[in-house]
């Protein structure tokens, strides 16, 4: 194994309930697999690390009761797909949603998610080292002005990077061994780093519009609004007479506030909800629709598994196992 996934990730597993299963190779036999403790969950976590340069990461896990995962990660610029999750982030708090390509910038604040119970955790992730970005691709690139801390940042977490999630995927289907095995995953990394640069020239920097304590002030009116009425059908007209500004005005502050626009607001406010009630309640499916505020069944079915990587049905038949 390479010092990262001696140093870090075998010490973060074992913490976390997992035990080293070398002999099994479902996804190759050139990462280590970890499977997790059946008093815990059940599933695997796949880890491949080549000279502290990257990691490669394939999950497939999930805990029998809610699990709060709470680790330190190295400074590693972090880019994943989740194809199914359901939790929160804590620090700082957001949803968990699948779906979209998101990024984490390591070495600050010790990470921190609750996993909700039943629901499988499938992703796959690579971790770039600053070996990789700080010296070994300045040493082969020194008249460039490259700064990927700032290009992966700048993904945060977007639904609109097909490139990259195609890259993900080619990484999970995946099995080679050997020397193939290592320039491929090798090439799938620089291949991954390219695409995050040319995603940050794509989509080139505007300057932040610095919010007043009043702006503030008033989409946290809003946002508060939305969490008492996130079922109904609300004109953005309203929200903007909340607000005392414009619609232009309220859709870009709330967006540099809150990072998402308001329907995506709406949107995640009512898949929290219904979550919920598919775990807890005996509603049914139809009914959990039309009281998160969906006219019919399809439509929510379709947006719930965009958001979780299930549908309603599957969601709440893992969320009632025992």
């Amino acid at each position: 194994m390479s010092e990262i996934i001696d140093h870090f990730f075998a010490p973060m597993l074992i913490r976390n309930g997992f035990i080293h299963d070398p002999d099994n190779q479902q996804y190759g036999s050139m990462g280590d697999c970890w499977k997790l403790s059946p008093e815990i969950g059940e599933g695997t976590y796949w880890t491949y690390g080549q000279k502290d340069l990257y990691d490669i990461k394939i999950h497939n896990f999930s805990f029998r009761e809610d699990y709060l995962l709470e680790f330190s990660l190295p400074n590693y610029l972090n880019i994943a797909r989740y194809d199914s999750i359901s939790g929160e982030e804590l620090s700082p708090y957001r949803r968990l949603s699948a779906g979209c390509i998101k990024t984490y910038i390591g070495g600050s604040s010790p990470y921190k998610a609750l996993i909700h119970k039943n629901i499988p955790v499938r992703s796959i992730g690579i971790g770039i080292a600053p070996a990789y970005y700080e010296d070994y691709l300045k040493k082969l690139y020194p008249e460039t002005q490259l700064d990927p801390i700032t290009a992966f940042r700048k993904i945060d977490e977007t639904t609109d990077f097909p490139e990259m999630s195609q890259l993900l995927t080619e990484i999970r289907d995946y099995r080679g061994e050997g020397l193939a095995a290592k320039l491929f995953y090798e090439g799938k990394v620089a291949e991954a780093v390219s695409l995050v640069v040319a995603f940050q020239l794509k989509y080139p920097d505007k300057q932040p519009r610095i919010l007043s304590q009043q702006d503030i002030d008033s989409v946290r009116t809003v946002a508060a609004y939305l969490n008492d009425h996130y079922a109904a059908d609300i004109p953005l007209e309203r929200l903007a007479q909340i607000a005392c500004m414009g619609t232009t005005k309220l859709k870009s502050c709330f967006k540099n506030y809150y990072h998402c626009t308001i329907t995506e607001y709406i949107q995640q406010r009512r898949m929290s909800q219904a979550e919920y009630l598919l775990a807890s309640s005996e509603l049914s499916i139809g009914q959990i629709a039309q009281t998160v505020g969906y006219s019919t069944s399809s439509r929510f079915a379709t947006l719930f598994r965009k958001s979780t990587g299930l549908l309603p049905r599957e969601y709440r038949k893992a969320t009632q196992q025992k």
